[in-house]
């Protein structure tokens, strides 16, 4: 049997509650957003949101837009976008200081984001 990405995804989050399913994939969309380009985070986790919203019955469009801005939202490391990467060795920033100021704003992006896209 094979299994997967939007099937695990659709295990940890409650199937049956649309908008755990949003968060499920908008914070896989924003852990991946860290590591990766935002190009490259959405291209990954967008088939993924699809597959996740036909399943619990919602429309796909929120999901998309959701993985959208979710991908562009990077504030947590220097490494996820191309400006944090340019300011963090000239401004004397630390990995700390990108997490402890990030960290805020990433929740009120998420938060945002799947209490406007369940409307």
């Amino acid at each position: 049997m094979r299994l997967r990405v939007g099937d695990t995804l659709l295990v940890l989050a409650d199937p049956g509650f649309r908008a755990a399913t949003l968060m499920a994939v908008v914070l896989a969309t924003v852990a991946l957003t860290e590591l990766v380009t935002n190009n490259a985070a959405a291209a990954l986790v967008f088939p993924v949101a699809l597959h996740a919203a036909r399943e619990v019955g919602a429309d796909p469009r929120a999901f998309a837009l959701a993985v959208a801005v979710a991908a562009s939202a990077s504030f947590l490391t220097p490494i996820g976008y191309q400006t944090n990467t340019m300011v963090y060795g000239p401004g004397g920033y630390r990995l700390g200081d990108f997490a402890r100021l990030g960290l805020p704003v990433m929740a009120t992006v998420v938060t945002a984001l799947v209490v406007v896209a369940v409307m």
